[in-house]
């Protein structure tokens, strides 16, 4: 027998999985976490001036700013997809377990 928690949760997920699959709605939702590794790169390149005098002397004789910008875009929006396509993922193969219980249950004599 499932329980009512099993129940609510394979109801959600039946209306809004497709939803979630998207990678625009993935992108967006997961953007706060992308941000969280994304942002500390810029801060340690920008705060280095003050602990590492020779990488801030390398940083400004050698870095481009439009390459750094990029990556770091690049870092926050591959975070944030995978991050949240990992999620969905677990949700799915959570509730193909909890629909396998319930087809085992309905099949048991």
């Amino acid at each position: 027998m499932l329980s009512e928690q099993e129940k609510m949760f394979i109801d959600y997920w039946e209306a809004n999985r497709l939803k979630e699959k998207k990678i625009m709605k993935q992108l967006l939702i997961g953007l706060p976490v992308g941000a969280l590794f994304g942002l500390p790169v810029i801060f340690m390149l920008f705060s280095g001036r003050f602990w590492y005098k020779r990488a801030d002397m390398e940083a400004n004789s050698h870095l481009n700013p439009l390459v750094l910008l990029t990556a770091v875009v690049m870092i926050i929006i591959f975070v944030a997809i995978f991050y949240k396509r990992h999620q969905w993922d677990m949700k799915e193969q959570q509730y193909l377990e909890i629909k396998a219980k319930e087809k085992s249950e309905e099949t048991k004599p």
